[in-house]
C-alpha cells in the first residue's frame, strides 16, 4: 500500500517539486541549526495587495508538503525590510503633503497617516499580519528595524566591513558606470535628520566596524556600522539576511530574477548557503500592468474579502504560479467556482489525485466538505433577475431548488449570498446591457416561454436544459451558442450567463416565464 508520503516523493503538485528540492540540501545530514527556514520578504512602502499575501501562501504551500516528506522541524520567517527609507508617497493614502515632509526617511520612523500606529511602516506590518492572522498561517513576523536596532545583524555587519570590496565587486558589475562612482552598499542613517543617505563611502574601517562619509551638506560625518546607524542597501541586505538567518528557501516576483545571482553572491561572501529559490509570474491589474503597491492599482485583500472567501483566494494562488495572471475583480467569480469543484471532486479521488487538488494544498491536506449547492455564477444571474436586496430574498429561490439547504447546513452558499449581492452591485448592475430580440430570436424565446408553461418535469437542471437546446435546434440556431447567448443578452443584460437548465430551475418555471415576457415587451432596457 502506497503511503502518503511515498506519493508526495513522486506527485508532480507544484509545492512537492519544490519542497523535495529543500529536502535535497540535507539529503546527507540535517541542518545545524535544528530546522529548515522558510522566508517571505515584505517591502512595506504602501498598503500590503494579494501579491504580498501569495507569496505567504504559496510558501506555507510548499512548507506543508516538506512535512509531509521530512521530519526535520520547519520555520517561516516574514521578514518586513521596514528599515527602508521612503522614496515616494503612495497614492492611495491619505495626508500626503505630511508624507512628503518625511521623504528618505525609514518607514518605521514615517509619522502613520492613517493616525493608528506608532508609524507608517508599523501601520502597513499590522495590515499585512493582520490578513495572514485571518487566514490562519503560522508565522514568526519580523521587522528590519527591530533586527538591526537590536543588534541582530551587527556580526554580519562587521564582516561587511570585512569584506567590503568582495561585496563591492559583485554589486558594481551590475551597475552603470554613473552609478559606480557614487554607489555603496552601505546606507547610513543620518544622525540629525534621521534620513537614509545614498552617499560613497570615503572610509570603510574594518577592524573599528566604522563607515565614514560626506552628507549632503559636504559635512563629514563617521558612524559604528552597528546598532542601527546604518542598514545595507535592498540587495546586498537579501544577501546578508540569507547568511545571517540561515534560509532555506525563499520565492520572489520575476522581476527579482535577474539579481538572483547577486543575492546569492552576497550570501556565500558572507559564509552563507544560497537558498533554493522559487520565482513567480507577476499579477496583473485589470489592464495588463504589473501591480503597484504604491499605485495602489488591482485588487488589495480585504477588496477580495469583500466579495469572496479567503479560500477562493487560495485556490487563485494555487494556480499556475508560473504564469502571469491578472489579479481583478472578474477573476473571483470563476475562482470561486473552481475552488468549490475541487472540494467536491476530492472525497471520491484516489491518493494522487488528492496530492494534486489545489485544496489539499490550500488547507494542508484536511479540505472540508462543499456545501455550495448553487454556483456562485448562477447566484450572480438569481441575483440580476430577482431584485433581492439581502440574502433572505435569494434563499426564497435557494430552498425551491434544494429543499434540505439551509444557512445553517450549508453556511458556505449562505456566505456566498451575500458575497453575490454586493458582487452583482458593484459589478454587474453597472455594466447591464439588455437587447431587444432579433425576430428569430423573439420566435424562440415565445416557444420557449410556451414549452415552460405546459413543462411537467419539475425543477431537474438537466431536463431543462435538453428543454433549451430542443427549442434553439427547431428554430436553427447554428452554432447553439449563438441561442443561449441571445437568452443571455436578452434576458439577462449579459453576454456570457450560467446553463440556463440550471438557471430556470433555480430560478423558477413561472419566474422564467414572467421574465421572458417582460424582455419580449421591452421592460428590462
Amino acid at each position: 500500500m502506497t503511503t502518503l508520503r511515498d506519493a508526495a516523493m513522486n506527485s508532480r503538485a507544484w509545492p512537492f517539486e519544490e519542497a523535495r528540492r529543500v529536502l535535497k540540501r540535507y539529503e546527507k545530514k540535517a541542518p545545524e541549526k535544528g530546522h529548515v527556514l522558510f522566508e517571505t520578504g515584505y517591502g512595506p512602502s504602501g498598503l500590503p495587495h494579494i501579491g504580498t499575501f501569495g507569496e505567504v501562501q504559496r510558501t506555507t504551500m510548499i512548507r506543508r508538503a516538506f512535512e509531509v516528506i521530512s521530519d526535520i522541524p520547519t520555520r517561516l520567517l516574514c521578514f518586513s525590510d521596514d528599515m527602508d527609507g521612503m522614496r515616494k508617497v503612495p497614492d492611495n493614502v491619505p495626508a500626503p503633503e505630511m508624507l512628503r515632509e518625511h521623504l528618505q526617511r525609514p518607514l518605521t520612523s514615517v509619522p502613520d497617516p492613517f493616525g493608528e500606529y506608532p508609524s507608517f511602516g508599523d501601520h502597513n506590518n499590522a495590515m499585512l499580519r493582520r490578513f495572514l492572522d485571518t487566514f490562519g498561517f503560522e508565522y514568526e513576523f519580523a521587522s528590519a528595524t527591530e533586527y538591526y536596532k537590536a543588534g541582530r545583524f551587527d556580526h554580519m555587519l562587521l564582516l561587511c566591513c570585512e569584506r567590503y570590496d568582495a561585496i563591492m565587486e559583485i554589486m558594481l558589475a551590475s551597475l552603470r558606470e554613473e552609478r559606480q562612482q557614487t554607489y555603496s552598499c552601505f546606507l547610513p542613517i543620518h544622525p540629525e535628520t534621521g534620513r537614509v543617505l545614498y552617499v560613497p563611502m570615503k572610509h570603510v574601517d574594518a577592524r573599528e566596524g566604522t563607515i565614514t562619509f560626506d552628507d549632503e551638506t559636504g559635512r563629514e560625518w563617521t558612524l559604528p556600522v552597528t546598532g542601527g546607524h546604518v542598514k545595507l542597501q535592498w540587495k546586498p541586505d537579501f544577501g546578508m539576511r540569507w547568511a545571517a538567518l540561515g534560509v532555506d528557501f525563499e520565492m520572489y516576483g520575476k522581476d527579482h530574477s535577474t539579481n538572483t545571482p547577486i543575492y546569492d553572491g552576497i550570501c556565500r561572501v558572507l559564509g552563507g548557503r544560497a537558498p533554493e529559490h522559487f520565482t513567480y509570474e507577476l499579477f496583473l491589474d485589470e489592464n495588463g500592468q504589473k501591480i503597484s503597491k504604491s499605485r495602489g492599482n488591482g485588487l488589495t485583500i480585504d477588496e477580495w474579502l469583500t466579495y469572496a472567501s479567503t479560500e477562493s483566494l487560495g485556490y487563485y494562488m494555487y494556480q499556475k504560479p508560473k504564469t502571469a495572471k491578472r489579479l481583478y475583480f472578474d477573476v473571483i467569480p470563476k475562482a470561486v467556482d473552481e475552488y468549490h469543484q475541487q472540494l467536491k471532486a476530492y472525497p471520491a479521488q484516489d491518493l494522487d489525485a488528492r496530492l494534486a487538488n489545489p485544496v489539499w494544498h490550500i488547507h494542508g491536506g484536511n479540505p472540508p466538505e462543499s456545501h455550495m449547492v448553487v454556483p456562485f455564477a448562477m447566484l450572480l444571474n438569481l441575483a440580476s433577475v430577482a431584485g433581492a436586496k439581502d440574502k433572505a430574498g435569494l434563499w426564497g429561490f435557494i430552498r425551491r431548488y434544494a429543499p434540505d439547504a439551509s444557512p445553517e447546513a450549508n453556511p458556505d452558499l449562505d456566505a456566498a449570498a451575500g458575497y453575490a449581492l454586493r458582487y452583482f452591485r458593484d459589478f454587474v448592475a453597472p455594466t447591464r446591457v439588455f437587447r431587444a430580440p432579433t425576430e428569430r430570436e423573439r420566435a424562440a424565446m415565445q416557444d420557449l416561454a410556451a414549452r415552460l408553461r405546459d413543462w411537467q418535469g419539475g425543477l431537474d437542471a438537466e431536463a431543462l436544459q435538453s428543454l433549451v437546446f430542443a427549442v434553439g435546434k427547431d428554430h436553427g440556431f447554428e452554432p447553439l451558442r449563438d441561442w443561449f447567448t441571445a437568452l443571455y443578452e436578452v434576458l439577462l443584460g449579459a453576454s456570457q450567463g450560467p446553463r440556463f437548465g440550471g438557471f430556470i430551475a433555480l430560478y423558477g418555471i413561472e419566474e422564467t416565464v414572467a421574465l421572458i415576457g417582460r424582455a419580449l415587451a421591452g421592460e428590462l432596457g
